[in-house]
């Protein structure tokens, strides 16, 4: 399960200045360039930011790693994730990891990882590893038997039918978009065998990653 287009970065050097940036730093005791980008936090002062739309929203990350982590799926080992951002970094997540609950530790967490490396700092065998790397690399390192996108952009298919496809053929990679809405950039899409909808709608993550786990998981007789 690979998260692309994650909307996870440290603030950008071009919003450093900006009050509501250095309010939230002063706030948390921490240097601007040391927190995450937050719509939530740091709206009006993305407004000008290039591709703003798809920006600073860890909460969608935050949300979809709860749900993926603590599944049947990953406790039964028959599940990795990865996450790729928007900005060439690919974080490497063991399968025992428990993300926070609570959204202000992730945020804590992910900080310390860009700032870091990893998680916990030094260890070897961190739970959590950054890198810098395209999510062209990571497919390349991975190398799975099949890659499917889920997007809204997709040919229209269900889950049920592309949890069938995935479970039935070794070790594949499925793409789910971690940003707020549109379209996945052509240079994703170009690296999957097929590109999927699984709703006639567009959905939030966390639903088609907690439908497409138990359609999976089902179809594993885990359930």
């Amino acid at each position: 399960m690979v998260f692309v287009e994650a909307a996870l970065e440290l603030v950008p050097y071009e919003m450093l200045g900006h009050p509501s940036v250095r309010r939230n730093a002063k706030r948390r005791g921490k240097r601007p360039e040391e927190t995450l980008l937050d719509r939530s936090l740091h709206h009006y002062g993305m407004t000008d930011l290039p591709g703003q739309e798809k920006r600073g929203r860890p909460d969608i990350l935050h949300v979809c790693l709860l749900e993926a982590m603590g599944s049947p799926l990953n406790r039964s080992g028959n599940l990795r994730a990865w996450v790729s951002t928007q900005q060439g970094y690919v974080i490497e997540i063991d399968p025992s990891t428990r993300p926070p609950r609570d959204y202000n530790r992730f945020k804590s967490l992910m900080e310390q990882l860009f700032l870091d490396g990893s998680s916990p700092p030094g260890g070897e065998k961190p739970l959590l590893r950054l890198r810098r790397l395209s999510l062209k690399g990571l497919m390349d390192e991975l190398e799975p038997s099949r890659v499917v996108a889920l997007t809204s952009h997709g040919a229209p298919s269900s889950f049920a039918a592309a949890a069938e496809g995935l479970c039935g053929s070794g070790s594949p990679a499925v793409f789910l978009g971690a940003y707020p809405s549109g379209p996945m950039d052509e240079e994703t899409l170009a690296l999957a065998d097929e590109a999927l909808s699984v709703y006639p709608e567009p959905l939030e993550a966390w639903t088609v990653v907690s439908r497409l786990l138990y359609e999976c998981e089902r179809r594993l007789g885990l359930l």
